[in-house]
């Protein structure tokens, strides 16, 4: 691992085996294919029993229905590994774990934890998370027009939601809709239900290697017993997405490796005007800019994963992380493709997949701007959101 502080060093020895046999494995089955998977538009499927195989599904959850329970050190450390692939592989894992297996472990009825949580970190089923909506983004709460009827021993729901990742090959849905009182709810929804309808999203520039969908509910019965009885009100769903945007600032810096290296090599190799242009000022202020961005953020992850794992952290601290080292890595992208002139809009090299891929990662789960008000409010006690 790109490492200029030894921040490895800090790591238990479980967790560095952890990294190891994630990169081990991805470097032999994703990274020799994913520009091609990237450039055809495809998520590879056969690599999910893999990665259940792996312990890659929901790795910081208990043993005791299927997971790794790893630390979640070791589980942002696998996001890394990840994204350093691609951030399509990350984001399938971070659904799969952090927005579909943590809200039936932590909202969830006994009956349903044992039902799903072991399938899903296997591999066997796939999950996907519907709370976006097409006028929600920022906003889910006010602009939720998802709704669940209660109809007897069964809800009705209806609604559209968009964005969402694992969509058309997701086996379950958690659909967040609102009650007839007005409050959110969360339920487990088979995709094969009748009125279901995912429509996959076509024609991307980013996250190419990654299942986006619209997903469509029309009058879908669920039992009640589907429904996730702990889960009342918006906090639920937003305790998912501090869950997932925890892995994004730990995935975020595999990313900003992968352009780095890549540049520091190219830049070594290159040659003009007699010299390699890695000898030029202007391209070492670049390598140093990006390897700096890299250890501050390895830095913030490591804290923030070892907060995690004592039971400290906060929704903000995780809003100041994915903040920064997303477009700290979306920058490198840019930097790095740069660096690499005319080579680096093409799939030979890294780069530009990853500076496409990162505009969206940089956008989902929270916007910048968004993040950026999260942590202002925290501080200054006054909301600029409204």
């Amino acid at each position: 691992m790109l490492d200029y502080y030894q921040v490895a060093e800090l790591f238990t020895p479980e967790e560095r085996q952890v990294q190891a046999a994630a990169r081990k494995f991805l470097e032999a089955e994703a990274l020799p294919h994913i520009a091609q998977w990237w450039e055809e538009g495809v998520f590879p499927k056969h690599l999910i029993p893999r990665f259940g195989e792996m312990g890659f599904l929901g790795a910081n959850l208990p043993s005791a229905y299927g997971a790794a329970e790893v630390s979640n050190v070791a589980y942002g450390l696998i996001m890394y590994e990840l994204e350093r692939v691609d951030s399509g592989l990350r984001s399938f894992a971070s659904v799969q774990g952090a927005l579909v297996m943590y809200p039936i472990y932590a909202f969830g009825s006994e009956e349903q934890k044992q039902r799903y949580l072991p399938e899903l970190a296997a591999g066997r089923l796939v999950g996907c998370f519907g709370l976006t909506e097409p006028d929600g983004g920022s906003d889910p709460d006010a602009n939720m027009k998802t709704r669940a009827r209660r109809d007897g021993d069964h809800y009705v729901l209806s609604g559209t939601k968009m964005w969402i990742t694992n969509g058309n090959i997701a086996d379950i849905a958690i659909i967040w809709a609102k009650d007839e009182e007005g409050v959110v709810r969360g339920f487990i929804v088979p995709t094969d239900a009748p009125g279901f309808t995912a429509n996959e999203v076509k024609h991307k520039m980013s996250l190419r290697a990654s299942v986006t969908s619209e997903l469509v509910l029309d009058e879908v019965r669920v039992h009640k017993d589907q429904m996730l009885p702990k889960a009342q009100g918006l906090r639920a769903p937003l305790a998912c997405l501090t869950q997932a945007r925890y892995g994004i600032a730990w995935g975020a810096m595999g990313a900003l490796e992968a352009v780095y290296t890549e540049a520091l090599e190219f830049a070594s190799s290159r040659v003009t005007f007699g010299r390699p242009i890695a000898a030029r000022q202007m391209v070492q202020h670049k390598l140093v800019e990006m390897l700096t961005a890299h250890t501050q953020g390895l830095l913030l992850a490591w804290r923030l994963g070892r907060l995690k794992d004592a039971g400290r952290l906060t929704y903000t601290q995780v809003s100041l992380a994915k903040r920064q080292n997303v477009r700290a890595a979306l920058q490198a992208a840019r930097t790095a493709r740069e660096i690499l002139g005319g080579n680096g809009i093409t799939l030979e090299y890294h780069a530009i997949r990853h500076m496409l891929n990162l505009e969206t990662v940089d956008t989902y789960e929270g916007t910048h701007d968004i993040h950026t008000f999260i942590v202002g409010r925290d501080i200054t006690g006054k909301n600029a959101l409204g």
